[in-house]
């Protein structure tokens, strides 16, 4: 009995000092209702001994047309899981200037402490506003705005272009064809074959927010240019992306990059070593989806064998998904499921003949009209 007491009164003790230390002057601390600060995070294997960073260069903040401080979107960045971001507010177009006063270098500085201390990767950028034709571009790893990106609409719009090439930018044309009733939107115009020719693009955006611009990559393919995917995001990322639902998260784009610096990000950008994800899709040349997948899936040597009604040996195989991206499968040729699904971080038991049967990814695409196709081999 006594020991029973003891054990009661000591069980009172714990819950009294516990509630003591909730309740301050009167107030008690409700923490269960509070965002966990943690951070999501993404898991790709690296390929190719490159690390794969994820990325996203185009967003906006109050500072152009955007709802947000620039703080919230290095929070966001660091929460959801992203190694990189670039701000790239409207060089042209600020129509809250009533509100905030207009400056090109404004967000950047703002957002820079932050997010040195929470370790994401701020790459200074900008988007160059014009009519369309000819369109948006963005400009990341830029210098002082003011010394070569003006809010003059008188500039041509090549000028515009060629200034942020002359501070040595990583140009980008921003969702080409996103305004489809108008004549030109979505045509490799001689604006564009121009700044082309003069090394004044380095890449398209083959993925903004949700549209996948499926010509761009076509483009990005024919004419060795960079695939890009990004956000574009004006209002908060979680108002634009349902993440309690499976396979769905932010745009982005993932660059192989030697390591994780914003020089290693350049280089790797220059090296047109991207993927654009979004969804459950990948986008981006066959040979870094390639690359890729064989980094993020493996496919383990038979563990079973037994012979079925034609007499002919089955075996069993177990295929290892060590990502969190997403891969369904159908088969076009040889021996094995129709449809096989890898699931993230996850794996599948399939029966098969031994051999390299074929299959398509159907969730990449490496041309407009062309998934990646692979043998997997069943040994």
């Amino acid at each position: 009995m006594k020991k029973t007491a003891l054990t009661t009164l000591i069980a009172f003790l714990f819950i009294f000092v516990l509630q003591a230390q909730q309740i301050n002057n009167g107030v008690m601390n409700l923490n269960e209702f509070s965002r966990p600060n943690k951070r999501s995070n993404i898991v790709i294997p690296d390929v190719n001994g490159f690390k794969v960073l994820k990325c996203d260069f185009h967003m906006h903040t109050v500072f152009s047309d955007g709802d947000v401080w620039p703080t919230v979107r290095v929070q966001e960045a660091w929460q959801e899981g992203i190694d990189a971001i670039s701000i790239t507010d409207h060089l042209e177009y600020t129509p809250k200037k009533d509100d905030v006063k207009p400056n090109n270098d404004r967000a950047y500085e703002i957002a820079k402490p932050n997010a040195q201390r929470q370790g994401v990767m701020l790459i200074k950028g900008t988007e160059i506003t014009r009519q369309t034709p000819p369109g948006h571009f963005n400009a990341i790893f830029i210098g002082e705005t003011d010394d070569y990106l003006t809010t003059n609409q008188r500039e041509t719009d090549r000028e515009a272009v060629m200034k942020a090439e002359g501070q040595n930018a990583f140009i980008f044309w921003n969702h080409p064809g996103w305004q489809p009733g108008i004549a030109g939107s979505y045509e490799w115009l001689p604006f564009i074959e121009d700044i082309y020719k003069n090394k004044a693009l380095d890449g398209i955006e083959v993925v903004n927010g949700t549209g996948f611009h499926m010509k761009a990559l076509d483009w990005c393919v024919d004419k060795d240019l960079t695939v890009m995917g990004t956000t574009d995001v004006h209002n908060i990322i979680s108002l634009n992306y349902d993440n309690n639902r499976d396979y769905v998260h932010r745009t982005m784009t993932l660059v192989m990059a030697r390591e994780n610096t914003p020089e290693s990000i350049r280089e790797a950008l220059d090296a047109r070593r991207t993927v654009a994800w979004a969804s459950k899709y990948l986008m981006g040349k066959e040979e870094n989806v390639r690359s890729l997948f064989n980094a993020c899936i493996e496919v383990l040597p038979s563990h079973y064998s037994e012979a079925n009604r034609d007499g002919k040996t089955i075996k069993y195989y177990q295929i290892n998904n060590n990502s969190d991206l997403y891969f369904e499968l159908e088969r076009t040729a040889g021996s094995g499921p129709g449809r096989i699904v890898l699931y993230p971080q996850s794996s599948q038991v399939i029966s098969a003949e031994s051999g390299q049967p074929t299959y398509d990814i159907v969730t990449t695409y490496v041309r407009s009209d062309k998934h990646l196709s692979v043998n997997l081999p069943l040994r």
